[in-house]
C-alpha cells in the first residue's frame, strides 16, 4: 500500500527526480539556500550520463568525457564559487578534437588558441575564412548575451524581463539569423567544399544531434566557438565523477538528501500543481508518496510525459510526441596496454570512415583516450572509449540482440585498429553499451542520448522551457536550453533555481 511519508519541518520542500549533473546542481544550489531538498535516482551512482564505472582497475566515463565552463566566469566556475567548492583538477584539451576524414592520415586539429586554430582551418579549408570570421562574430554576440543570464524560452512575465534585460545592441545583430541554419550560410558564402561540410557535419552532430543543414546557426556558433580560449574544453583528473561527487558533497553538507536506487514512478497533481511523487525503494520494494512544493525533473521530456501520464497538458504532450526521433549511442569501452596508443595521441578524436555512409552506426566514431597518470587506468595502461550514434529502435527491435551487439563491437574494434594497435594481447578489457544499456542504467527513455536536436524548431527561443505548463513543475537537463553537455545542463539548473527564488 502507498503511504504518505512524514513531512519535513523545513520549507519549502523540493523533490528532484534524477541525480544527473543538472539535478544535482539544482539540488545543491537550493539546499544552499535552505530549501528542504530530496533527490531520488534509480541508478547506483550519481552523475547520470556523466558518471563512471570501474572494471579491472580501469575507470570508464559512461558518456560525457570532456567539460566546458571551468574557466573564470564559466558556468561550473560560477556554481562551484556559489557553493564554496573547489573546482576539480583538470587539464585543457588542446586540441579539443582531432578529426580524421575518410582516407586521410593527417587530422584536422581544433586548437584552443584562436590564432593556431585560424591557421589550421585556413590550411585545411582554403577560401573559407569569411565564413569562420562570421561565425566567430556571432559567437561573441551570443556568448555575451548568454553571460547576462537570459531565460529562454520565456514562459512568464519574469522570464521575459530577464530575457529583455540581457539584450544589448550587439545582441540585435544576431536577430536576422535566428531562422538560419549553418547549411544556408555555407551556401550564401558559396562554400561547396565537401571536406568542410563533412567536418562541420561531424562536429555539429556531437553538439546539436543534427548535421549542418539542420543545425540552427546561432546554436552552432556557440558550439563551434566554445572550444577556443578564453573558454575551452577540459579533461578532468580522475574521471567525470569528480563533478557529481563535489555537488553531492555540497548537497549533503547543506542538509539535502540523495537517495540512489530509488525510482520515482509518478508525479501527482492537485489543483494543477505537483503535490507529491510516488517513490519506490529498489532494495526493499517499498512505495510511498513524498510530499513536495516544487518538483524538478532532471529527465528527458519524454520521461516527463511518462511521469505525468494522463495528467500531462494535452498540447505539451502532443508537441513531445511530434518530436523527430532522437539518437541513441553504441559505446565500446576498452582497457588497453599503453603500447596500443600512438605517440602524441590527442585526448579526443573523431573518425569518419566513408563519405557515403551515415554519421553513426560505426561509420563514425568519437573517441576519448585517457592520459598517463590521469587516474583512469593503472600504470602502463590506458582507456579508450569510442561512441557512435545509432537508431535506438534497431536495438529494441533486434531479433538477436546479443549477436547484433557482438557484430557492432567487432566492427568498432576493427575500425579503431586502423589508428590504435589493438592486437589481442594489447586489449585487457572490453565491453559495450547500447541504447538498451543506457535505458537500464540511466533510465532515459529508450536509452536516447544528447537531448533534443538543435533544429530551428527546437533550439533556444523555440525549444522546451525549464518552466513547464504546470506551475512548480520544472524541467532541467538536455531537453531544455542551452542543450547537452555538463555546462548546458548546469545552466538550465541555475535558471530553475533563479525562477523558484523569484516566486
Amino acid at each position: 500500500m502507498v503511504q504518505l511519508s512524514n513531512p519535513s519541518a523545513r520549507q519549502p520542500k523540493v523533490v528532484v527526480i534524477g541525480a544527473g549533473i543538472g539535478g544535482l546542481t539544482a539540488a545543491a544550489l537550493l539546499a544552499h539556500r535552505d530549501y528542504a531538498v530530496k533527490v531520488f535516482d534509480q541508478a547506483i551512482v550519481p552523475g547520470g550520463c556523466a558518471s563512471t564505472f570501474k572494471r579491472r582497475g580501469f575507470t570508464f566515463d559512461v558518456g560525457a568525457t570532456q567539460v566546458a565552463g571551468l574557466e573564470p566566469g564559466g558556468i561550473h566556475h560560477q556554481i562551484f564559487t556559489k557553493l564554496g567548492l573547489e573546482l576539480p583538477e583538470a587539464t585543457p584539451c588542446d586540441p579539443a578534437c582531432a578529426v580524421f576524414l575518410p582516407g586521410e592520415t593527417e587530422p584536422i586539429r581544433v586548437w584552443r588558441e584562436a590564432e593556431r586554430w585560424q591557421a589550421e582551418r585556413q590550411r585545411q579549408f582554403p577560401g573559407s575564412e569569411p565564413f569562420w570570421r562570421f561565425m566567430a562574430a556571432l559567437f561573441r554576440y551570443s556568448w555575451r548575451f548568454q553571460q547576462r543570464d537570459p531565460v529562454l524560452p520565456p514562459r512568464s512575465v519574469w522570464d521575459l524581463w530577464q530575457l529583455v534585460s540581457a539584450v544589448r545592441p550587439d545582441t540585435l545583430l544576431t536577430l536576422p539569423y535566428i531562422l538560419s541554419t549553418v547549411g544556408q550560410v555555407l551556401r550564401g558564402y558559396q562554400l561547396r567544399d565537401r571536406r568542410l561540410k563533412t567536418f562541420l557535419d561531424l562536429q555539429l552532430k556531437l553538439y546539436s544531434q543534427v548535421n549542418a543543414d539542420q543545425t540552427a546557426l546561432l546554436y552552432a556558433a556557440t558550439a563551434l566557438g566554445v572550444s577556443q580560449a578564453p573558454q575551452g574544453l577540459s579533461h578532468l583528473q580522475g574521471s567525470m565523477q569528480a563533478l557529481s561527487d563535489r555537488l553531492t558533497q555540497a548537497l549533503q553538507r547543506d542538509g539535502g538528501e540523495l537517495k540512489m536506487r530509488h525510482t520515482v514512478e509518478k508525479v501527482c497533481l492537485e489543483d494543477n500543481r505537483p503535490r507529491r511523487v510516488q517513490v519506490q525503494d529498489q532494495k526493499t520494494g517499498d512505495r510511498w508518496w513524498e510530499p513536495a512544493d516544487h518538483v524538478i525533473a532532471n529527465v528527458t521530456v519524454q520521461n516527463l510525459m511518462q511521469l505525468l501520464g494522463s495528467q500531462a497538458p494535452k498540447g505539451y504532450a502532443q508537441r513531445v510526441e511530434k518530436l523527430p526521433p532522437a539518437s541513441g549511442a553504441f559505446v565500446i569501452y576498452l582497457g588497453v596496454e599503453a603500447a596500443a596508443i600512438p605517440a602524441d595521441c590527442p585526448p579526443h578524436l573523431q573518425f569518419l570512415y566513408d563519405y557515403d555512409g551515415p554519421i553513426g552506426e560505426n561509420n563514425s566514431l568519437f573517441v576519448s583516450v585517457s592520459r598517463p597518470s590521469d587516474g583512469r587506468a593503472p600504470e602502463g595502461k590506458a582507456t579508450v572509449i569510442a561512441s557512435s550514434f545509432t537508431d535506438p529502435q534497431r536495438w529494441w527491435q533486434a531479433e538477436d540482440y546479443e549477436a547484433m551487439k557482438a557484430d557492432y563491437t567487432q566492427t568498432a574494434i576493427a575500425r579503431l585498429g586502423q589508428y590504435f594497435d589493438l592486437r589481442p594481447e594489447h586489449i585487457v578489457h572490453s565491453e559495450a553499451a547500447t541504447p538498451r544499456t543506457f535505458a537500464k542504467f540511466t533510465g532515459r527513455d529508450r536509452g536516447i542520448v544528447g537531448g533534443i536536436g538543435q533544429r530551428l524548431s527546437d533550439f533556444g527561443p523555440f525549444g522546451f522551457a525549464t518552466r513547464t505548463p504546470i506551475p512548480h513543475l520544472w524541467l532541467v537537463g538536455d531537453s531544455t536550453h542551452p542543450g547537452e553537455g555538463t555546462a548546458g545542463v548546469s545552466y538550465s539548473a541555475q535558471t530553475v533555481v533563479r525562477q523558484i527564488e523569484a516566486g
